[in-house]
């Protein structure tokens, strides 16, 4: 059970869909809420001026306004969990992004459940950066809200994305809380003859899963590598799914790699709240 939940407030986007989404999911699960909000320093605030003190004196300057940015934003949403009853604690940061992004991760290391909005591409910010950081650096489930998302979360239809490997198996076992809850689970598989072992199979998952009195149906679709992505959310549509479970792909960002080609669509153009583990 999801009972100490870390939640990304924003700073620089907006964050309704983070308070709706978070606020109620933890209200209905009577579970905790560290809500961490940071606000950025820029990493060439340390280099504006010669001289040690001087430097340090700038670097506290930024660092100080930055933490003023984040306690506003935590204002907001420490007043709305308090209306609606949800036990929440707020973690003010004012950090350079690549510290923000490891403290963070750090952080949810000891969280049952990580939740971060949607990284919005038509909006330059570190916060696009900081819930793949968390997704890389956690070792446990994130839950990402589309930015568009408004409203209580729900997870009552399911739809867990399988291709068999590590980091499918570690979502599906990861979202446990929220399949043991489910009304209806779909197993979506794409190209599974081409791409799923045998032995890993959606039908194999299947009767594991039944094993924990967990009824599923599969729905196994085809589709060329780069429509996988809009693939998935058209069923998801059609299934009137509330929520994706999936792997995720890639590598740090900050470290200068790359996300996987179906996690960074899928995070470029969500439309269902989406829990993946990496």
């Amino acid at each position: 059970m999801y009972k100490d939940i870390l939640v990304h407030v924003p700073t620089e986007r907006p964050m309704l869909a983070v308070i709706d989404g978070a606020i109620s999911l933890a209200a209905h699960l009577n579970a905790h809420i560290d809500a961490v909000a940071v606000g950025y320093v820029a990493s060439s605030a340390a280099y504006v001026m010669d001289g040690g003190a001087a430097v340090a004196a700038v670097f506290e300057l930024e660092r100080e306004r930055a933490v003023d940015r984040a306690e506003a934003a935590l204002e907001v949403f420490k007043s709305e969990a308090a209306n609606a009853g949800v036990s929440c604690t707020c973690h003010p940061l004012g950090a350079i992004p690549a510290d923000a992004a490891s403290w963070l991760g750090e952080m949810a290391r000891l969280h049952d459940l990580s939740i971060v909005l949607q990284p919005d591409p038509a909006q330059g910010s570190f916060d696009n950066d900081v819930p793949g950081e968390i997704l890389f650096q956690a070792g446990g489930p994130v839950l990402f809200l589309p930015y568009t998302f408004r409203g209580a979360f729900k997870a009552r239809r399911i739809g867990i994305c399988w291709d068999g490997s590590r980091v499918s198996a570690r979502a599906m076992r990861d979202a446990a809380p929220f399949l043991a809850r489910a009304e209806g689970i779909v197993l979506i598989t794409i190209n599974e003859a081409d791409a799923v072992p045998s032995e890993v199979s959606a039908s194999n998952l299947a009767r594991h899963l039944g094993r924990r009195g967990l009824s599923t149906r599969t729905v196994g679709l085809s589709a060329a590598r780069s429509n996988i992505q809009p693939t998935i959310l058209s069923l998801a549509a059609d299934e009137n799914l509330d929520l994706l479970v999936m792997g995720g792909y890639g590598h740090s960002r900050l470290q200068e790699r790359f996300l996987g080609g179906v996690t960074r669509a899928m995070l470029e153009a969500m439309t269902v709240p989406t829990l993946m583990s990496h």
